[in-house]
């Protein structure tokens, strides 16, 4: 990479760590976590087979349906999407989105252990 394209680099790095706020920092590296579990995942049964397929299904899935859980949920705490007046999230308080996200990630849980078997 070359000295130009290091230094963009840096600073969106930087601008990210300046304008995002812990939260939604700690948000995004759950969701950096989930999205590597979901890929070592599929490299895994590539490689080694997917003898027990129902166990990849339900494994891959859950990584699937967590991801979209918690990017549904970031998008409900950002406070540039709850300052729009007309935004669906502006009446919806950070405890009651993340009680909804609990909630939807023990049904996601539960359905995958019992597809899991």
């Amino acid at each position: 990479m070359s000295a130009s394209g290091s230094s963009v680099l840096q600073d969106v790095f930087h601008a990210y760590k300046q304008n995002v706020s812990r939260e939604l920092q700690a948000i995004d590296m759950f969701l950096g976590y989930v999205l590597v579990t979901g890929i070592v995942q599929m490299v895994y049964m590539l490689c080694a087979g997917s003898f027990p397929y129902n166990s990849f299904l339900a494994g891959f899935l859950c990584s699937v349906g967590v991801f979209v859980l918690t990017v549904s949920l970031r998008m409900q705490v950002n406070p540039v999407n709850t300052a729009n007046a007309l935004n669906r999230w502006t009446k919806l308080s950070k405890r009651r989105a993340y009680m909804h996200w609990l909630f939807c990630n023990l049904i996601l849980h539960m359905a995958v252990l019992n597809f899991a078997g």
